[in-house]
């Protein structure tokens, strides 16, 4: 255990391992020690997680079912049952909460815990991490893995280094030196694109970002670029949101098989309808701009979107801008889609809204 100075905060980052496929291997004894892949099976469907046997093979989650197939014929598909994940993270959740009130959920399996004061009076972070995960392994027969940071991104980093069914923990003495050798990638924000720019300049290591400078970052990469030199730094000043409001609800299809445009207004009204009655559970909220989102046969993403003056006040109305939106996609009849999403976003409170017009 370690001793923090006095002002600096408590991050805990608390990752579930392999969660979906643990929460079936757990409950069926007959898929313990074996590849186990949670996915429908099906030339449309992906991979929703895999159990660490099945990832020996280089299976991953998002990773196409028929891919996960090949790489391991042996393995055990399961149909996915979120009422039974849902419910475990409930129960995992509420073991958060008996040690802080600043949770920040980041999916059913993993969550950001502000701990600079815990309510067990712990002596430690590091203390609070290992008190959670022994309660996890307790109640649920499940293992998670944390990671214990001065900020939310470098917690992250540290739960995946000693996965699974362990703990790594940074020092706020020790954040330039751990961070060095660690490649750009390991940041937040800087994806493939962003890495190949960045490799372009010589720059592979946040070490070697570090050592690019402030100015120089700046001259290439705008603001962005002082966000590049600040984590290169170990400097990350988001808290942890324990309630963050709703940006935005959606709903999403993908076809059997791929249809041409004008195939899709079923589900257009569909999923506008699932999205609508999300929204309204937002009670003083609502969303101000509708979203369209379409992936193509050949994976080829494509969003349109539009805010009308003031928020949509009906399903009906939401299928019309959505229907409306499809009509401003400019690809040739022939193309084939094999996804199409509809969602509301720009979430406002009614008293932040601009008022309607008047009739007259």
């Amino acid at each position: 255990m370690f001793s923090w100075e006095a002002g600096v905060r408590k991050i805990v980052h608390v990752d579930m391992d392999a969660f979906y496929a643990s929460v079936e291997q757990r409950d069926d004894a007959s898929l313990r020690g074996r590849p186990v892949v949670v996915a429908w099976r099906g030339a449309r469907s992906v991979v929703c997680a895999a159990s660490y046997e099945a990832r020996t093979f280089g299976i991953r989650s998002a990773m196409p079912a028929l891919r996960a197939e090949k790489l391991c014929p042996q393995a055990v598909f399961v149909p996915p049952d979120f009422v039974r994940y849902k419910a475990v993270s409930r129960q995992v959740r509420e073991i958060f909460a008996r040690h802080t009130d600043l949770i920040e959920p980041l999916s059913l399996d993993e969550a950001y815990l502000d701990v600079t004061r815990n309510k067990q009076d712990l002596a430690s972070a590091t203390a609070v991490a290992t008190a959670i995960r022994d309660a996890i392994r307790e109640e649920t027969r499940l293992t998670a893995s944390a990671g214990i940071a001065p900020n939310k991104f470098l917690a992250k980093i540290a739960s995946d280094w000693r996965k699974p069914d362990g703990q790594y923990v940074i020092k706020p003495a020790r954040v330039l030196d751990f961070l060095a050798p660690l490649p750009v990638a390991k940041l937040p924000g800087v994806g493939k694109v962003m890495e190949g720019k960045l490799a372009d300049l010589g720059i592979q290591t946040v070490g070697q970002l570090r050592a690019h400078g402030l100015q120089g970052l700046e001259r290439r990469f705008g603001r962005w670029g002082r966000r590049l030199h600040e984590l290169s730094q170990g400097i990350d000043e988001h808290a942890v949101e324990s309630e963050r409001p709703t940006t935005q609800v959606s709903a999403e299809d993908t076809f059997a098989q791929d249809v041409t445009l004008e195939h899709t207004t079923e589900a257009i009204e569909r999923l506008a309808a699932k999205a609508w009655a999300a929204a309204q559970r937002e009670g003083d909220r609502s969303g101000r701009t509708v979203v369209l989102k379409l992936k193509t046969a050949d994976f080829r993403i494509l969003t349109r979107s539009h805010t009308p003056p003031t928020p949509p006040t009906s399903l009906q109305e939401v299928v019309a801008i959505a229907l409306d939106l499809r009509s401003r996609v400019e690809l040739p009849a022939r193309v084939r889609y094999r996804l199409v999403g509809v969602g509301l976003a720009n979430f406002r409170r009614h008293d932040e809204l601009p008022p309607q017009p008047g009739l007259f």
